[in-house]
């Protein structure tokens, strides 16, 4: 029985890390959980080590969450001790203390933590919109094709890749990490955005157009999907062709400029994966929407012979 209790505190902890290591909504953490258990045990050590996997954990420490998150994770964690009869934890109160002492910053982390055990560092902005682009942040779409991609790894392991609209990294840096690229082509067209591609490359120890030796080969492309030529994308000759989005991207204009990079590999015969996700925000439904891109493509060039 206290080895049963002693895995449940255990995988409640790795929960509570996975979500603030990644600055998740705080509403969506197993509270009542936590309370439950804080009520039936009412020792400090679960809120401990708690604590230490998340507030204090070495990946925090070094590259952590805003502090306004931080500070309302922490508030909304003596809520619940406080209102328990667990021991008190002065712990808490002190780290609480030392974050309100720190300085406020634009600019915040997040850590990504894969079932490899690898972990995945950006620098993103607490703005959703920011410098006028959306592309500073990661978008949940970017999570569930990173999700497919580890669960289908073959399809990348030894193969170049091509992602449209990288933004700051998440997806393709969980793929290098965890599914042995050959290379891998981030592209988007904001200024912005590249720059902070380019530190959150740094960031997880890879360079961008890095040593010849660096495996897999990074690059970062600046591609307007809108105005980019058919030699510069075949010149880049992928093997497999990403995207992830939200699902105003399958809309007709969007659509045209996805077209504008798919047609001419389509027609070039050369033989490539496509894998595209888009992410409906209001039923978090995740769609494949290669059939509607091809169908989109067939219906507005006109075909070719040979």
């Amino acid at each position: 029985m206290a080895e049963q209790e002693q895995e449940l505190g255990q995988e409640l902890g790795l929960c509570f890390q996975r979500r603030f290591l990644a600055a998740r909504q705080l509403r969506g953490f197993p509270w009542p959980e936590l309370e439950q258990r804080l009520r039936s045990a009412p020792g400090s050590s679960l809120l401990a080590d708690i604590l230490h996997q998340t507030v204090l954990h070495p990946l925090c420490v070094k590259y952590p969450p805003s502090i306004k998150y931080r500070r309302c994770f922490l508030t909304e964690l003596i809520k619940k001790h406080e209102s328990t009869t667990a021991e008190p934890l002065d712990e808490l109160y002190d780290t609480l203390a030392d974050i309100l002492n720190e300085k406020e910053s634009t600019r915040c982390y997040k850590n990504y933590l894969l079932p490899t055990g690898e972990s995945v560092t950006l620098s993103e902005s607490e703005a959703i919109i920011s410098q006028g682009t959306t592309g500073l942040v990661t978008w949940d779409a970017a999570l569930h094709l990173a999700e497919w991609a580890m669960e289908n790894s073959t399809v990348f392991s030894n193969r170049t890749v091509l992602e449209l609209g990288s933004g700051i990294g998440f997806a393709g840096l969980a793929i290098c990490k965890t599914c042995n690229p050959k290379a891998y082509i981030f592209s988007d067209y904001h200024h912005c955005v590249l720059k902070q591609l380019v530190e959150n490359i740094r960031l997880n120890g890879f360079e961008a157009e890095g040593k010849n030796y660096q495996q897999p080969k990074l690059i970062v492309a600046e591609l307007d999907w809108g105005s980019v030529t058919e030699k510069q994308l075949l010149d880049l000759q992928p093997d497999v062709i990403i995207a992830a989005g939200t699902s105003h991207l399958i809309m007709p204009d969007c659509m045209a400029s996805y077209s504008t990079v798919v047609y001419p590999i389509l027609k070039s015969k050369l033989f490539v994966f496509f894998v595209f996700f888009f992410l409906n925000p209001e039923t978090d439904d995740r769609s494949a929407t290669l059939e509607t891109l091809i169908n989109f493509i067939w219906k507005h060039y006109p075909s070719q012979e040979g």
